[in-house]
């Protein structure tokens, strides 16, 4: 009963999340708050089931971000996030360890942990803001990048620094990070590739089985890394992003489904760690709390962030917005709850400093990005929607079957199906508008909202996805005069080199 009441308000409280700009997780927890020893008095203490279910919500939240994640906006954005990831997260430890222990007389071993744990951008909260939050895909791909990719180094710290004994060297750590990270690399790369191709070649006898299969190969690729002693969090990412982009059927079914995994997993763990806290215990680390994070954002992130992307000549304006976009969240609330496992002096402590900066400057910092990119003008409203294409397989008539959605801002509106050029073997066979269906002639004109049947051969499946992507975001004039259809980055940036956001050598 309860559990069922928690899920509903948590549902309902989407809404007071979106119109207000805070990331849903302070509500999720202020619900585990509230439903705790200091609210209705649920007492729960336990710190190892905590753990466990935080990394399976984990899995699942990289994954859905993972397949949400477009690939050509996060392409251009992987150097300065890998960059971000590593050398970043090394600046962020550092400079935000050095006031947990200068300005707030916290022990060296656990000031290095706070200082790992903090530094990871949280990917749920990341993935909440920026969908409410207009900005230039290159910068969205940054942000996304960086928040799935950093967690691995991070846990990797935080392990290290929890562990009983010396520290190893500086170098030893580089190197095991460093190793870590390119096996979970390689089994995401490996498993993402292999489910993709599994899944565009083998029709499943239900449409259901979709959603299930892709999130399995994501968890596939999860256990796969850890077994292999890598990092089963970039692992799970590495594969979602691959599946995200790989043109699988049924995908706005598989995307629904993923998106409302990640909201229980999101729930499921924010609420159970808003249980683990005891209010009236915090009272003593508020202040260091409020130190530590003060120097975090606007000292150990900016310094990252500009030092990170010096080499890739980032506009001082988008390493403004990146230095206050780097949220945290469940991520580090969750890592703090490592070095209490493991038994660290003082780890109580570290979970109520991690836990109250959390709080606060999410606070701050949710609900004002959307104004800070506004005031940079960075906001990117004119930015066409991409067409929602789901893809069925038909098997015995060697076919596909696209089911085409066109949006509010996409510029196939007021395209005639004739303008389509689509490939040969592949046709307009039914729109639906305003809930009618009729058969399309060439003249007929396509409208914001309109449902397309479109049918394709085999051959020539990928190029009318193409197609369709171009003329949604080029409109009637994408590849003009026969010329190959643009793929949609090559509109996104044509259009962006017109508002002077990247630079384009014109080829006569």
């Amino acid at each position: 009963m309860i559990c069922s009441l928690v899920l509903l308000v948590a549902v309902a409280a989407v809404r007071i999340s979106s119109r207000s700009g805070l990331p849903s997780l302070l509500l999720y927890l202020g619900m585990g708050v509230a439903i705790g020893q200091d609210g209705i008095g649920v007492s729960f203490n336990d710190v190892g089931l905590t753990q466990v279910i935080g990394y399976a919500a984990l899995v699942v939240i990289l994954a859905e971000g993972g397949l949400g994640t477009k690939w050509h906006e996060i392409k251009p954005a992987l150097p300065a996030a890998a960059v971000l990831s590593t050398f970043g997260v090394a600046i962020s430890v550092g400079v935000t360890a050095a006031a947990a222990h200068y300005l707030a007389g916290v022990e060296w071993r656990q000031a290095l942990i706070i200082g790992a744990v903090v530094s990871s951008t949280d990917a749920a909260a990341v993935f909440s803001v920026l969908r409410n939050v207009p900005l230039p895909g290159r910068l969205t791909g940054v942000l996304e990048a960086e928040s799935g990719f950093n967690d691995a180094p991070v846990v990797i710290l935080v392990v290290a620094f929890s562990a009983a004994g010396p520290v190893d060297h500086w170098y030893l750590l580089l190197g095991k990070i460093a190793l870590e990270l390119v096996i979970g690399a390689a089994a995401g790369l490996l498993i993402g590739m292999a489910g993709a191709y599994g899944l565009r070649h083998v029709a499943l006898p239900a449409s259901g089985l979709y959603p299930i299969a892709v999130m399995a190969i994501a968890v596939t690729a999860y256990a796969a890394g850890a077994l292999a002693h890598g990092s089963g969090f970039l692992a799970v990412y590495l594969a979602a992003l691959i599946l995200g982009n790989a043109k699988l059927p049924h995908w706005p079914a598989t995307r629904g489904f993923a998106e409302g995994l990640g909201w229980i997993a999101q729930i499921g763990m924010f609420v159970l760690l808003g249980l683990l806290v005891t209010p009236h215990e915090l009272g003593g680390d508020i202040l260091p709390a409020l130190v530590v994070g003060l120097v975090l954002t606007m000292v150990a992130r900016p310094l990252s962030v500009f030092l990170s992307t010096a080499p890739f000549r980032t506009p001082w304006q988008e390493k403004a917005l990146l230095s206050w976009a780097g949220l945290r969240g469940a991520v580090p609330i969750v890592l703090a709850t490592i070095p209490m496992v493991a038994g660290v002096a003082d780890s109580r402590r570290i979970f109520n400093i991690v836990f109250v900066l959390v709080i606060v400057y999410t606070l701050v910092q949710g609900p004002t990005l959307p104004w800070l990119a506004r005031r940079l003008k960075l906001g990117d409203d004119e930015e066409a929607r991409d067409l929602g294409i789901e893809s069925a397989p038909l098997e015995r008539l060697r076919g596909h079957l696209l089911s085409v959605s066109v949006p509010d801002g996409s510029r196939m509106h007021g395209v005639e199906v004739s303008e389509l050029r689509l490939p040969a073997g592949a046709a307009v066979t039914l729109v639906v508008r305003d809930g009618a269906s009729f058969v399309p002639g060439p003249s007929t004109v396509l409208r914001h909202g309109d449902e397309l049947l479109v049918v394709a051969t085999d051959p020539v499946r990928d190029a009318t996805e193409r197609r369709l992507r171009a003329v949604g975001e080029g409109g009637k004039l994408a590849g003009w005069l026969g010329a190959p259809a643009e793929p949609p980055e090559s509109a996104v940036a044509k259009r962006k080199a017109k508002k002077g956001l990247v630079k384009k050598k014109l080829v006569k």
